[in-house]
């Protein structure tokens, strides 16, 4: 069954609303991650990095992007599901899917006014591509609170040790 997700967008699409936004004045703060299993932590952090701006756009880690980086058991949920939350979010604006191990392209394309991360990245720690495509086009680079006990990690761990009582 398809999900039907208006804020769901291709990366054309993503881009127009985008160059709408500007057209009107309007700062575009960019996010990305998995977002396999939406928690507290995610809330908390998505919130705090909607309030930067006017608009906020997640791009969401393709499937096969997941299991390169978090391994063959994820994600728990696909894309369209993952999406199809992040999208009930009233302070969310624009989702996109990227499928490539780097958000660099989007980047140099979507052009963010403001880009954010949660407070466990650095600026060391980004990664260098995407990095200088942020700094190329002028993204103002924010790492907020990290909210400390939150991860989809931990959310499976405890709902794999509630699954051993049953």
């Amino acid at each position: 069954m398809k999900l039907s997700n208006p804020k769901l967008l291709s990366l054309e699409d993503a881009i127009a609303h985008r160059n709408a936004l500007k057209a009107e004045g309007k700062s575009v703060v960019l996010t990305n991650g998995c977002f396999d299993l939406l928690h507290t932590g995610h809330i908390y952090y998505l919130r705090k990095a909607a309030a930067l701006g006017d608009a906020l756009f997640i791009a969401i880690n393709g499937d096969a992007s997941v299991q390169a980086l978090k391994g063959p058991t994820r994600p728990v949920q696909n894309a369209e599901e993952r999406a199809y939350l992040l999208g009930a979010i009233d302070f969310v604006d624009t989702l996109f899917v990227f499928h490539t191990p780097r958000l660099t392209a989007e980047i140099e394309t979507i052009r963010p006014d403001i880009y954010a991360k949660a407070g466990d990245y650095t600026l060391d720690t980004l990664n260098p591509e995407e990095r200088t495509a942020l700094e190329a086009c002028g993204a103002d680079i924010q790492f907020l609170p990290f909210l400390e006990g939150y991860s989809t990690t931990s959310l499976i761990a405890k709902i794999a040790k509630a699954a051993e009582t049953f």
